[in-house]
């Protein structure tokens, strides 16, 4: 008897993938404003608040490799599609089915090792296949993570594009566009990371000389996910400054895939920080440095950005205010009640010091992503991309005054001061896309105590994004197969807020992550049919028309992916 396509992958995998559905357990909540809410059900979860015994524990954290227990990098879940037989009928519909539409185009991370440390394509066939089954989906394209510490491992300007080469020949072949992400932080050490992808190794040994170049904490924990950005401009790199190694990068890729740009690829995002987003390392998973819903803790102690404080302070008129960072804001996992720095009443985050210290930490992360902008504009400028940066979703404690893991992160956005609209303002100067994380997210699956509010804050960067007018992206932060996320997505990115007059919406989303689960039977029936409902979005069919195509649409694609599983048995 032949085996259902989740228990060929597990036997292909040699390990087993359980049938049940594993959907209703997310605590993988995401967001979008009130105007988005639904009405399903509360899906609740418990966090450990560090002064209770029981509290309510957390959901998956939205800056780890959402994969867990199961590789991310396809292993053979995909090779169940690697199959060279099509069939002429599904061609057809396939194609007629990919006309652009007016609605927002859907691409689709791939796993974070697609390339391995040797420079190849990991598992090709699977990989093929895989591609191949994304675009009989309606996919718009995917996105790729061109890591630094591969590329450029073993020496400087020493430039290794192996892999990379053939995945974007496979990407052109099946007719997928590409997002390139330029990615200059290390890969690995959160929970859910299944690889690790360290900085080049004589980036390794600079910092090893010198480890004021990590990010350091108040207690003299060093980060080195990324470069500290107070060392942007000095040529501690072996002669370069690290905006100066960015850029030779970016040059090079634009030098060596330049027959690829403006057709297969379309956008090139720029690392910037951790997680490849602007922002500080504030929330580590590492060691267990820090859990959900924890405020996370300032990243300004490095003798780099010490000195870029003391500066500032002098300049202001208070040089006692430059010699240390706040002491007062407690650890990586209190609460803002629990600080004197952050507290509602009387925190210092409200204080004439406040104001100074969160205005220059912030500046500096602007200023920062500035530098690196300003030379990706000149680089892929006349080449047909677009540039893009990705800010994270970070929606707990929203609900407070403070806004403490905001602040830690280096967004100052408080109650009283919207902190997302000098970010789009400076995206706008270098007519770069917004790419927003958490947009599946609603408010009711969050733990209320911690109050988590991503709707909100969706809504809130939506708006910032009309003002300055800037394009807006998204991605989910964390893996969900069900209706209801998908349902969350498509209202949020209508963008139905006050003031969008033109009825725009996302110019594009990005759906994480290519792995086993998606090619699952429901969740492929589930994502099929999302993606066709994206690209219907602002068509004049009404919603059950719509609705019956993306069915039809699922039925066509379907055999597909049951045909190769029989083959690949």
């Amino acid at each position: 008897m032949a085996l259902n396509l989740t228990h060929q992958i597990g036997a292909l995998a040699g390990a087993s993938i359980s049938t049940t559905d594993t959907n209703s357990s997310s605590a993988d909540s995401v967001s979008a404003s009130p105007k988005w809410r639904s009405s399903t059900p509360s899906l609740t979860c418990k966090i450990q608040r560090p002064d209770a015994i029981d509290g309510l524990s957390p959901p998956l954290s939205p800056c780890r490799s959402p994969l867990g227990s199961t590789r991310p990098d396809l292993s053979v879940a995909c090779q169940a599609f690697a199959t060279e037989i099509e069939s002429p009928v599904l061609e057809h519909q396939v194609r007629g089915a990919q006309n652009k539409g007016t609605g927002v185009p859907v691409y689709v991370m791939m796993p974070l090792d697609s390339v391995t440390m040797n420079n190849s394509v990991n598992r090709k066939k699977a990989m093929n296949a895989s591609l191949q089954a994304l675009k009989s989906a309606g996919v718009e394209g995917v996105m790729m993570d061109v890591w630094w510490g591969l590329v450029e491992r073993e020496a400087p300007g020493g430039y290794n594009w192996g892999g990379y080469a053939e995945l974007l020949e496979m990407a052109k072949k099946h007719g997928l566009k590409v997002q390139a992400v330029m990615s200059f932080h290390k890969c690995g050490g959160n929970v859910g990371d299944s690889v690790t992808i360290p900085l080049p190794k004589w980036v390794v040994e600079e910092v090893d000389k010198d480890p004021d170049l990590a990010y350091t904490d108040q207690w003299g924990r060093r980060n080195c996910e990324y470069l500290s950005l107070g060392a942007d401009t000095l040529p501690v790199l072996k002669g370069r400054t690290p905006v100066q190694c960015y850029a030779d990068f970016m040059r090079a890729f634009r030098d060596n895939f330049k027959h690829f740009l403006g057709d297969t690829i379309v956008e090139i995002q720029v690392g910037m920080g951790p997680a490849g987003e602007l922002r500080y390392p504030s929330y580590p998973e590492q060691n267990g440095t820090w859990r959900f819903p924890g405020i996370g803790a300032f990243q300004c102690f490095d003798k780099y950005m010490l000195s870029g404080l003391k500066a500032a302070a002098e300049a202001a008129g208070k040089p006692e205010w430059g010699s240390t960072g706040p002491t007062d804001a407690g650890e990586y996992n209190k609460w803002p009640e629990d600080t004197p720095f952050f507290r509602k009443d009387g925190g210092g985050w409200n204080s004439t010091y406040g104001e100074f210290f969160l205005g220059w930490y912030s500046q500096m992360l602007l200023d920062h992503g500035e530098r690196i902008l300003t030379s990706a504009k000149s680089i892929f400028e006349n080449h047909g991309v677009k540039i893009s940066v990705k800010i994270a979703g970070i929606h707990w404690h929203y609900g407070t005054r403070s806004h403490a893991p905001e602040l830690t992160a280096g967004y100052y956005n408080t109650r009283f001061r919207d902190g997302y609209i000098p970010i789009a303002q400076m995206l706008a100067r270098h007519g770069a896309i917004f790419n927003f994380t958490c947009i599946e997210m609603r408010d009711h699956e969050q733990p209320q105590e911690a109050q988590c509010l991503p709707e909100k804050l969706v809504r809130q960067v939506a708006m910032a994004t009309l003002k300055a007018n800037v394009p807006l992206a998204g991605e989910n932060a964390l893996p969900r197969y069900d209706d209801y996320a998908h349902k969350q997505i498509l209202e949020a990115s209508s963008l139905n807020i006050e003031g969008n007059t033109e009825g725009n919406q996302m110019c594009a989303f990005t759906y994480l992550r290519m792995n086993p689960h998606l090619f699952q039977p429901d969740n492929w029936r589930h994502f099929v049919a999302f993606v066709k409902k994206m690209k219907e979005k602002g068509s004049h069919k009404c919603r059950e028309q719509v609705e019956r195509e993306a069915e039809h649409f699922v039925h066509v694609t379907t055999p597909l992916v049951q045909e190769a599983a029989v083959l690949m048995r």
